[in-house]
């Protein structure tokens, strides 16, 4: 993979990267398009990231199908699949990790604890084996985005992070590898979580600026699905993280919920109108 970057930064390629866990959907697809159209070379990895696992979370049944995932990157003209092993990774001996602060502390950071230490670790390590111009990554996971942001800016990385749109199915649940783990009346309830953010837009817009109430209302309406089972629900400041009590500008709406054996996340932005 070096080699092969050396070859394209000698012929004066610009090189686009897409980081996934694979088991490909139109989520991912999304940015290796955005990633074609901007750059002469792509470079996609496939790494389901074991340092970003807990104990009891589910790295051992993960959705892989590398075959297919070959297929669709090909078909979209990536250039590159990157899937190294968990033993080329972190051979024995692996000791250094990356802790970003303050933003891995609440939202997912509060119940996965580690997580995203593994997931800074893995970002950088993919950073310095494909140094790309531009990297990929999708709001859905928006904390992660902001992680990988402020650990860019803080270690003076020469990558320009291009966040790209949640891409949902038709009822307007997020597209997840993990939906894959539910049933057909578990795939049913998962639409609770974007019929509750529509529900505090709609709040929003009608004039609601009480982030506690919209939060309690969230929650309730969730709750109304007798297979949710809430991890999270936090009104925040899109930049820090950290809750408001009041929706005065751009607010992230972001939540995390059980459905079966699947905990799925999504998040809005609420915008108040002007005046």
């Amino acid at each position: 993979m070096k080699q092969q970057m050396k070859a394209w930064r000698q012929a004066g390629k610009s090189v686009g990267l897409v980081p996934t866990m694979g088991y490909f959907h139109e989520g991912h697809l999304s940015l290796m398009r955005q990633a074609r159209a901007e750059n002469d070379a792509v470079v996609v990895s496939l790494f389901v990231n074991p340092t970003q696992f807990g104990p009891h979370e589910d790295l051992e049944r993960y959705p892989r199908d590398f075959a297919q995932d070959c297929r669709k990157a090909e078909a979209l003209g990536v250039d590159v699949l990157f899937a190294p092993t968990a033993e080329e990774m972190y051979p024995p001996g692996y000791c250094t990790y990356v802790h970003v602060e303050g933003l891995t502390d609440s939202l997912c950071g509060a119940s996965r604890p580690g997580h995203f230490r593994g997931v800074a670790t893995v970002v950088l390590k993919l950073f310095h084996i494909i140094p790309a111009d531009r990297a990929y990554f999708g709001e859905k996971d928006f904390q992660q985005l902001r992680v990988i942001q402020r650990m860019v800016a803080d270690l003076n990385l020469d990558v320009e992070i291009i966040p790209m749109p949640i891409v949902r199915e038709p009822d307007g649940v997020a597209m997840s590898s993990r939906n894959a783990y539910l049933n057909p009346a578990e795939r049913q309830a998962a639409g609770v979580l974007y019929r509750a953010l529509q529900r505090a837009q709609e709040a929003v817009a009608a004039g609601e600026r009480d982030a506690r109430k919209l939060q309690q209302a969230v929650t309730a309406f969730i709750r109304s699905e007798p297979l949710a089972r809430i991890d999270y629900v936090a009104v925040v400041d899109p930049q820090t993280l950290e809750e408001v009590s009041e929706v005065a500008g751009p607010t992230l709406l972001a939540l995390a919920v059980h459905i079966g054996p699947a905990r799925l996340i999504d998040n809005v932005m609420l915008h108040p109108a002007a005046g």
